[in-house]
């Protein structure tokens, strides 16, 4: 299938590899079909979930393990059911990133992650309740602190 999009234009897509996000991601719920785009660059952790509907929509994510290597989610009993999550090993995490002009300043939303159900192509953008995370964490100053350490 071809997909139109803004940022790559237009790119083959396989129909199993779209996840339904039966309540969108906040603030464009009306979005409810993504793909994956993965980066071609091995050594670069930004992928793009973009939307299917809409090409202009594509939103930088990242494996927030990689940059937080402690961070620690309990996912609500509700977001569970609805990915109709069986086996946890199922279940990939994703963040957005907010890429400023200055690059330095990159944040990712750790508090409200992107989950998905990998097995059954369901993904939903959790909103967690825990006061540890916050929807701006600096991704290179967190990197920059470990490597330190």
């Amino acid at each position: 299938m071809k997909l139109n999009t803004k940022n790559f234009g237009k790119i083959e897509i396989k129909e199993e590899d779209i996840i339904y996000f039966p309540d969108g991601i906040l603030g464009f719920e009306e979005e409810k079909q993504f793909v994956i785009i993965n980066n071609e660059d091995e050594q670069n952790p930004f992928h793009w979930l973009q939307s299917v509907q809409n090409p202009e929509l594509a939103f930088v994510i990242i494996n927030p393990f990689f940059v937080f290597p402690d961070y620690d989610i309990i996912l609500p009993k509700s977001a569970q059911d609805k990915l109709k999550i069986e086996d946890k090993k199922d279940v990939v995490i994703y963040s957005i990133v907010v890429v400023p002009e200055d690059m330095e300043k990159m944040t990712t939303n750790l508090s409200g992650p992107i989950v998905i159900n990998a097995e059954k192509k369901l993904g939903k953008q959790v909103i967690l309740d825990d006061d540890r995370y916050t929807t701006k964490h600096y991704v290179f100053q967190q990197r920059a602190q470990d490597r330190s350490v």
